[in-house]
């Protein structure tokens, strides 16, 4: 007797969990032939806003885990990633790229991760700085995490701009509410199962699927969201983003990339962008 294939199942990331959408609703990802590759969550505001809190709660201490501990966990990452490569390779193929092109974008992914790896405990001594002050004082600069951040990840190159935005914003102390290519989202729920079996803790790292139209504006002006990172180049969702995160001094952060490939696409000031400065002023004398 033949038997059926067990086709996996594609869900929401949220809490170091892999719950369905609160809603029930999916939507469909097809080949270039049209058949059927998978059924996606289609997430609802809710399911945003219930990240958004998980996501509050494992900040602080998320932020206050050594730098060294962080280096380790991104750097696991990449152990993961790369054991599991073939896979990811396949996915990208089945979403329409060449195997040659698949395959330089999930060794640039792993690349990319021991790279943010490697800044994990640098970072800080190339923007921090002892100030000159004219009073009896030591007056430092440092940085600190912003707190939440959204992110609308790049549709193109679905698992190495996921990469390329996720990696910075962790290392620096950040937690994350991301939402994965609409049209090629295969690659940031394998990238969630990646991120659960290593040492990421739950409400690091949260991946919703679904339709940007509908979540750009919750992403943008959902109060308990510190900064936003904005993967594209529409001039209406611009617009809408930068006047919505206005209402709470929200950080934007845009990107109007479309080659992840490229060299520039990976500095430490990708992860100052999630940053903000903080200044201590201390008496000379007691």
């Amino acid at each position: 007797m033949s038997r059926l294939d067990i086709n996996k199942t594609y869900k929401l990331y949220i809490g170091g969990k892999f719950p369905r959408t609160e809603s029930g609703r999916y939507y469909t990802i097809n080949n270039s032939s049209g058949n059927l590759i998978a059924n996606m969550c289609l997430a609802s505001r809710k399911d945003f806003r219930n990240a958004v809190v998980i996501a509050r709660k494992a900040q602080n201490s998320w932020a206050n885990a050594t730098a060294l501990n962080k280096g380790q966990i991104l750097y696991r990452i990449a152990e993961i990633l790369e054991g599991r490569k073939e896979q990811f390779i396949l996915e990208l193929i089945t979403q329409g790229e060449a195997r040659k092109v698949a395959q330089k974008e999930v060794e640039t992914a792993i690349d990319r991760l021991v790279y943010y790896a490697g800044w994990s405990d640098k970072y800080q001594q190339l923007f921090s700085a002892v100030n000159p002050v004219s009073s009896s004082h030591f007056n430092f600069s440092n940085l600190e995490p912003v707190g939440v951040v959204s992110i609308i990840a790049p549709e193109e190159q679905s698992l190495l701009g996921l990469v390329s935005v996720i990696a910075p914003a962790i290392v620096g102390g950040n937690t994350v509410v991301v939402l994965a290519s609409e049209s090629k989202p295969l690659t940031s729920i394998s990238f969630a199962e990646v991120l659960n079996s290593s040492d990421v803790p739950g409400g690091v790292v949260n991946i919703l699927t679904g339709n940007k139209a509908e979540l750009v504006s919750h992403m943008a002006s959902h109060m308990d969201v510190n900064a936003i990172v904005y993967c594209g180049k529409d001039e209406n969702e611009l617009k809408e983003i930068s006047e919505l995160a206005s209402n709470n001094v929200k950080r934007t952060i845009f990107y109007k990339k479309s080659n992840w490939e490229n060299k520039l696409c990976e500095s430490p000031y990708f992860i100052e962008k999630t940053q903000e400065v903080k200044t201590t002023w201390h008496p000379t004398e007691i």
